[in-house]
């Protein structure tokens, strides 16, 4: 069996948003996909599908970016309890608010892009506007891809897997010309999704691309005993109030309210040739976790976020591959890690993330983990480096 399906967005005058799709039962054990749109409050208008391979479930939000807003796979809760309750449209995110942090207004998803001309934290930059003189604009925090809705989204159904396709565009006139074709990917029966992104500059000048994945974790994962556990060359706090939990970077504590958060910045271990690299949180019990794994080629950069805030304010922790660090562009760009594509380039990445559920599982991606690390000497510093944060 190989079946397409375009889920075709009809026009905003319709009611249900999603032509219906009714999906064959060919494929094995118990699987669905669902398409529907929200109405009501923030979320009116935003599109949904939710994908069920048989054992790991998850929604995917075609209205903000293709990012993944929940998912479960068995006992583990993938995403988090954010104040922001619902899956907000893009229409009601103002990106300026607040000094360039309104994109926090719709944060709540599991899995959300931010790029791809800019993310990390907000700054004032300098490009050439439509003369080619130099012009300071204001970059907001994390970018623009995940408060843009896709142009096109289909599905196919094989004998193997469920995979979902979606087209987003970053364009303007005398601007950006970056398109996202995203290829989200799971097979049937299996705790694990794949996500294969290409970006592509449609436009015929030189444009910068910047890329990271906040993958946010709150309970069932995440709880007073919890694990980050990575193989890494080197770890250092963001800035002064990271250094203050340094002795603790890679654990958690319970929920604390007025905690701030906490960022720690590290270079990770990867295997020789295809540099390949793992990421996994594991709960206390080392029963439940979730793995990441993909090439440093692709991620060279890690960003380990804390934020045990009481449960009422977003008790949440993030583990984010990117192509540099999530500081202000001007500074990753003084640096060299702001990546450039030529006109017509593309860029293909690959992130697979897979949730084990037995402790067996979970012994065996740390034993791997274990390996990666014994072929290098970690450093952890005690203090903020310059070379890696701005602050």
């Amino acid at each position: 069996m190989n079946t397409r399906y375009n889920l075709v967005l009809l026009s905003p005058s319709s009611a249900e948003g999603f032509l219906a799709i009714e999906l064959g039962d060919s494929a094995p054990g118990n699987w669905s996909v669902k398409s529907y749109t929200l109405r009501g409050g923030l979320q009116e208008g935003v599109q949904v599908v939710e994908i069920d391979n048989g054992k790991l479930r998850f929604a995917v939000l075609p209205t903000r970016g293709m990012g993944i807003w929940k998912g479960q796979c068995g006992p583990i809760e993938l995403g988090w309890d954010s104040p922001v309750k619902d899956p907000v449209n893009p229409a009601f995110v103002n990106q300026q608010e607040r000094g360039g942090i309104g994109w926090l207004k719709g944060f709540n998803e599991w899995i959300v892009r931010c790029g791809l001309n800019s993310m990390g934290a907000p700054c004032t930059d300098t490009v050439l506007d439509y003369s080619g003189n130099e012009m300071e604009v204001s970059l907001t925090l994390h970018g623009n891809i995940a408060n843009l809705p896709a142009r096109s989204v289909s599905l196919e159904v094989t004998d193997e897997a469920i995979v979902l396709r979606g087209e987003v565009d970053e364009t303007m006139m005398f601007g950006p010309a970056l398109r996202l074709n995203t290829e989200i990917r799971t097979e049937f029966g299996s705790g694990r999704l794949t996500i294969v992104d290409t970006v592509t500059n449609i436009g015929g000048n030189p444009q910068e691309h910047e890329l990271l994945y906040h993958i946010n974790y709150g309970k069932t994962l995440l709880e007073k005993g919890s694990r980050m556990v990575a193989p890494f060359k080197q770890v250092a706090p963001r800035d002064p109030r990271a250094a203050e939990g340094i002795e603790t970077f890679d654990t958690y504590g319970e929920p604390e309210v007025g905690f701030v958060e906490q960022a720690y910045l590290y270079e990770l271990a990867g295997k020789r040739g295809s540099r390949e690299t793992l990421a996994m949180l594991r709960n206390a019990a080392g029963d439940q976790a979730s793995l990441l794994r993909y090439s440093l080629k692709d991620f060279p950069c890690f960003t380990l976020w804390k934020n045990t805030a009481g449960l009422d304010d977003g008790y949440v922790t993030g583990l984010e591959p990117a192509t540099n660090y999530p500081n202000s562009r001007k500074f990753e760009r003084a640096r060299g890690r702001v990546m450039s594509l030529a006109g017509g380039e593309s860029r293909t990445t690959t992130l697979s993330i897979e949730n084990l559920d037995t402790k067996k599982a979970v012994r065996e991606a740390e034993a791997e983990i274990e390996t990666l690390q014994g072929s290098v000497e970690p450093k952890v510093f005690s203090q903020p480096q310059a070379a890696l944060s701005d602050f």
